[in-house]
Order: C-alpha cells, then structure tokens, then sequence
C-alpha cells in the first residue's frame, strides 16, 4: 500500500469492550474494515493514537482516540476483457499458470485502466477464487506491468491460502532472467540490501536502511560486450526488488529508465521496457503437494535484444 493520499481522516475513541486489544485489531472492528487493510494502514504509518505514531503490536486502551487517514476508495474495476498474448501455460480445477505479456497489470488498481490478468482470466471463463481483496481475487504474487513471464493464480479457495502461506513462507522458487548494464563483479552472488520507499520518489522504491528483509541470488549465463544476461533467484518478494538491488549495485536491468539505465542502450536495442522476464516458478500443488515447475523463454522483444548483442559481438 503507498503512503496514503487521502480525502478522509477520522476520528475515534476506543470503546471499553476493546481496551487490551492489538492496535490492528482494534482498527479493524472500530473503522470496518479487514485485518490487512488494517495492518496496510499502520504499515503506511496511517495510524495516530493520541496523536502519537504506532505500532500493529501496540495494546489499546478504552478512552484513547485513534485517528485514521483513510485511503481515497478505488475507482470501480473495469469490465473483465480479453487480453491479447495472454498465453496459458497450465490450468487445474485449483489453479491457473499463465505466462504474462508485457503491458498487463496483476490486478486493477487505483489509475490503472490497462489490461489485467485478473481481467483476462475471467473474460476468457476462467474461475478464479473469490479470497482476497475484491479486485485481487486469486491473485497470490504480482508481476510490474512491464515485466514478462509466469505467474500463478488461485481458483479455488484452498489453492489461495495455500499458495499464499507458500509465498509468504518462501517455499516458492521464483527464477527471473535479467539483462543488466555492465559486467557485475563478482559474476555471480548474493544481495542481501533492505528495500522501502524511495525517501523522495513516492513511485520508486530504494534500498533504505530499516527497510524490510530482501535478498536476490544472481548468476552471470551470459556476458556480451557492455551487458551481462544474468539467472536471477529471489529469496524474498519485494516491489521492483530485482530491478532495485540491480541498480543499487550499478548494473540496472538494461531498459530500466525508472532506475537509471542508459537510454541509448534501450534505443539501440529497441526497449522500451525493463529487460525482465520470470522464466521459472516451482511449488507445492496445492492439491496434492507435488513439486511443479513451469518455465517460459523471453518474450519477443526481449528475445530480439538478445539476438542485437550477438550481433555486435
């Protein structure tokens, strides 16, 4: 969740009945809403009690007054349509594997009006489950707009809050091939930097001291004259980490102008997006618990990026 902008903030004594709860809790049941919007909003630090900054795990106390920022609501969704070069990869009564095009959010979100996967899925007559918020149903991890590649989305109600616990407890193998400037050094390792909102650019993210845990494993397959085509491993799922701790180290995944790629790069290798693709995901079935893989080779654009460094070669 951003830092909210909002159009609402109230106000509100904590009831007797509710004195020694956690603050999440408390936020819940007095302003209406869910367990984790509640913890969203103390997360985006959207939170006061008695004027004072918070913590979920705080106790509240009856006569204290919690005061929120309550986020503009999201415009409708659009109807579900169809998107073109959604491909599906793989598809079960409990879930559906689809490998991503460019240009096609997760979900809808407040001010996208683009194509979705979500969207997708049901304009085509795939079920997808009814958990989660209203406009992420089934959806248990996201892919950036401009990133290709596989994701998973649940249909059944089980299927969700497993492959959830299994994201959220990193029993998920997520393999990513990125094209990044320059030649890392050393050609393979580990990135272990925390990442949180970039401090001035509110659509950015940055590594941030006291930002939360994120760790990327990265191999070099691949060196061309001024690119490095590289197997990337997530340990951990942060917003844009691959391409935050990719830049952090100077080696911006090539294309990538939000976080400082070179321009000239992308436009003589014709990007206009990230050179980012998730090429792997293994996990559990929630079905049954057997170990699945899928995989998925770049995407087109992608592809003809590559074949323009061999040529230069």
């Amino acid at each position: 969740m951003t830092s909210p902008s909002t159009d609402q903030t109230r106000s509100l004594p904590v009831p007797e009945g509710l004195d020694g709860l956690r603050l999440d809790v408390a936020v819940a049941r007095l302003f209406g809403l869910s367990r984790t919007a509640a913890v969203e909003l103390l997360d985006a630090g959207a939170v006061t009690v008695d004027g004072r900054g918070t913590r979920k795990s705080d106790r509240v106390r009856s006569g204290a007054w919690l005061e929120v920022e309550l986020p503009r609501r999201a415009d409708p969704a659009p109807p579900p349509a169809a998107v073109p070069g959604l491909r599906i990869v793989y598809e079960d009564d409990d879930l559906v594997v689809v490998d991503k095009p460019v240009g096609v959010a997760a979900h809808p979100s407040p001010g996208w009006t683009g194509p979705t996967v979500v969207g997708g899925l049901t304009a085509a007559g795939h079920g997808v489950a009814t958990s989660g918020a209203a406009e992420r149903q089934g959806v248990v991890h996201r892919l950036d707009v401009g990133t290709t590649g596989l994701m998973v989305v649940a249909k059944s109600e089980r299927a969700y809050s497993l492959l959830k616990q299994a994201f959220r407890e990193r029993d998920v193998d997520k393999v990513y091939t990125a094209l990044v400037q320059g030649h890392p050094d050393p050609s393979s390792g580990t990135i272990d930097a925390p990442i949180d909102r970039h401090p001035t650019h509110d659509y950015k993210w940055a590594v941030v001291a006291g930002g939360k845990e994120s760790i990327t494993h990265y191999e070099t397959l691949e060196a061309f004259r001024a690119a490095s085509l590289l197997q990337v491993r997530l340990e951990t799922g942060r917003t844009h980490q691959i391409r935050v701790h990719m830049a952090a180290v100077r080696h911006p995944c090539v294309g990538d102008l939000t976080y400082g790629a070179d321009p000239t790069i992308a436009a003589r290798l014709k990007l206009d997006r990230q050179w980012l693709h998730a090429s792997q995901l293994s996990f559990d079935h929630p079905a049954d618990g057997r170990r699945v893989t899928f995989e998925s080779p770049p995407a087109a654009d992608l592809q003809r990026a590559l074949d323009l460094l061999a040529d230069e070669a």
